[in-house]
């Protein structure tokens, strides 16, 4: 079994889930019955610049609202599958898609719809506030909880061992 370090080196993509991972676990409700999710912005950052960067990064959330489809195609992610009542079939697409192989993606997930996409990765990744199940599937806890910079570590830590965060800042 290798370190979390060096799998850091086999990744080539990332795929996340919203509720729970890019936004809170908290989601207030807007009078019109709509979920209204948060959305931290060193999150954003750290997806928009791996996309610029050329790494496919997907979106597979069980959630339906249109503010959060905007919100990451506005980051440039192409692969934004809402309404995923079943992730691995998402998934599957997505990588064929991309013809990438299941052991070069990071995915980050939190809660039990994520198991089987999370059981088929190399790099399955949890923030800090996830279910025990998929921590116990997780090759890093992130030290942060959905919703307030998990994605940011993991991204960054990823772009880091790849010699590609920060090396160019003038877009």
């Amino acid at each position: 079994m290798t370190n979390f370090k060096e799998d850091l080196m086999k990744v080539k993509a990332f795929a996340f889930d919203v509720d729970g991972v890019l936004s809170s676990q908290i989601i207030p409700m807007h009078p019109t019955g709509e979920p209204m999710r948060t959305a931290n912005i060193k999150d954003g950052f750290a997806i928009q610049l791996a996309v610029k960067l050329g790494y496919p990064v997907a979106i597979i959330t069980g959630g339906k609202t249109e503010a959060v489809r905007q919100r990451y195609l506005d980051l440039g992610v192409q692969d934004v599958f809402m309404g995923s009542s079943d992730k691995i079939i998402d998934f599957q697409a997505w990588t064929a898609k991309h013809n990438l192989d299941p052991q070069n993606v990071l995915y980050m997930g939190d809660d039990l719809p994520d198991y089987p996409v999370m059981k088929k990765v190399g790099v399955p990744v949890c923030p800090s506030d996830a279910v025990e199940e998929i921590k116990s599937l997780c090759k890093y806890i992130s030290h942060f909880k959905g919703g307030e910079g998990c994605v940011r570590d993991v991204m960054e830590q990823v772009l880091r061992a790849h010699g590609k965060w920060g090396k160019d800042l003038t877009w």
